[in-house]
């Protein structure tokens, strides 16, 4: 089995953590482009990407052509503020397609992981669903260039991407953790039973607040009813209403539980001074595990059990290796 793309960038960054070519404390998007950048299909910051890191995601296509692909010259090399930050090359073996993974970016001086403003963490995402949480094609006009004739495929779009979050907690401070982690972390029930469920809190809490009283037999039909809000995809899109001269959309937003937060105290083997990758359990990590050992000995690996979603598997590096292996030199 390939090695997926979030453990290359793992290995990637430890290495150049290793070597001192950066630390903790550096830009997350300067460990992503400068390690990666050549895999990526899908950069969202391409103004910093060039001026900052030196690396230019259109190298090599003729930007002159990009126009008819709806690539305007103004989008070439802006900040877009859409969601993800990263996106990977789609490869393919025979019929199924491999890595395409995601990359967002989440950064805080403080212990906890910064509010998700654009969409829920999830451990899979499809294009489709990218455009609709964005409310436009950009992030998919400039993969389909990017990948090439992959993205001529009929499922290209419809094909379920892994989701990881770069996270870094206590940025500049001697606690500075940064990590990797696995969708599955954040995803601990289906996104389509959270969102209905959501939507019957609220309404109990306007239920208790307004001083309204309705049957249990009544309540489990109105359960029964929001059980079919599951897609976001529909939640997301601007709604015509009758009447109105706006059209309202609603953007769901998220904040993590301390329990689904690796940084936490309730993980103690995540340390500080670390840099992680942390992903769920599965009969491939005794093959990952050889591989990454081999290409990064002083990573240590370990498994961290959620509270809400069982066993997930740990590889660590932590920066002070690498001042251990200078004294050992000098």
């Amino acid at each position: 089995m390939p090695m997926i793309d979030a453990a290359h960038l793992f290995i990637k960054v430890a290495n150049n953590l290793k070597k001192g070519t950066i630390n903790l404390h550096s830009p997350l998007e300067e460990f992503v482009v400068r390690k990666c950048g050549k895999d990526l299909a899908y950069i969202d910051n391409r103004k910093d990407a060039k001026e900052k890191y030196g690396f230019d995601l259109w190298g090599g296509i003729n930007v002159g052509s990009l126009k008819k692909q709806g690539i305007d010259k103004g989008i070439l090399y802006s900040d877009s503020q859409q969601f993800p930050d990263f996106m990977f090359k789609v490869k393919k073996q025979g019929q199924r397609y491999t890595d395409g993974s995601l990359i967002e970016l989440k950064d805080s001086k403080g212990g906890s992981i910064a509010s998700f403003n654009s969409t829920v963490p999830t451990k899979y995402k499809t294009l489709e669903e990218i455009d609709v949480v964005n409310g436009n094609y950009l992030v998919s006009r400039i993969t389909t260039i990017l990948d090439g004739k992959i993205a001529l495929d009929e499922n290209y779009s419809k094909f379920d991407r892994r989701c990881f979050y770069l996270i870094r907690t206590h940025k500049g401070s001697s606690k500075v953790k940064a990590s990797i982690v696995d969708g599955s972390f954040f995803e601990t029930v289906s996104k389509e039973h959270l969102f209905y469920q959501m939507f019957l809190k609220v309404l109990r809490q306007h239920l208790e607040k307004k001083k309204v009283k309705i049957s249990p037999q009544t309540l489990k039909k109105v359960e029964k009813a929001l059980s079919h809000i599951t897609d976001q995809t529909i939640i997301a899109q601007s709604q015509i209403i009758e009447k109105a001269s706006v059209r309202p959309r609603l953007r769901i937003m998220a904040e993590v539980h301390p329990e689904g937060n690796p940084h936490s105290k309730f993980y103690p083997k995540i340390t500080e001074g670390s840099f992680n990758l942390i992903l769920q359990s599965s009969p491939e990590m005794k093959e990952l595990d050889r591989e990454i050992s081999a290409m990064v000995p002083e990573v240590e690996a370990f498994s961290i059990f959620h509270k809400r979603n069982g066993e997930h598997r740990v590889f660590q590096f932590k920066e002070e290796t690498r001042l251990t292996e200078f004294l050992k030199i000098t």
